[in-house]
């Protein structure tokens, strides 16, 4: 069963994430490309946030009785098969997961203009996504 407290705790932690980014996101890109620790910042909580999203993702999964998915890409790509997310958004939001593994595992040099870039778009992309699972939530699930 969907544990509602689990999943709206780590729904808090993302927003917390999420304001530390909003502010970075807010400069300009020269300005932001001038600080390392604004980049090391930034791809920090953009690491945090994204893998508490994913975290968020395979516990509505699983516990909605589905297996879990192959890796965390596809976690975005199955909200979006149930109805969690619209399909394109869990789609558009699925490039998160090669980001965060990118900064984890540091596969590639990270460009900094290209961590600004995802900035910008998880100041839009995560409220967004909170608000679909809230809403999957409110829907009726079972509690624990």
């Amino acid at each position: 069963m969907i544990d509602r407290d689990l999943v709206i705790r780590k729904l808090v932690l993302i927003g917390t994430d999420l304001e530390a980014l909003r502010a970075l996101a807010r400069k300009p890109i020269e300005e932001y490309l001038r600080s390392d620790y604004d980049e090391l910042a930034a791809e920090r909580l953009l690491e945090r946030l994204i893998g508490r999203m994913i975290d968020v993702n395979y516990h509505l999964i699983v516990e909605s009785g589905k297996v879990p998915p192959r890796d965390y890409h596809a976690s975005f790509v199955t909200l979006g098969k149930l109805s969690i997310l619209p399909v394109e958004f869990a789609g558009r939001l699925s490039a998160a997961a090669g980001l965060r593994n990118r900064i984890v595992h540091q596969y590639d040099e990270i460009d900094p203009e290209k961590i600004h870039e995802a900035l910008t778009r998880a100041v839009s992309d995560v409220p967004e996504y909170a608000r679909h699972v809230r809403a999957f939530l409110d829907r009726g699930v079972s509690e624990e």
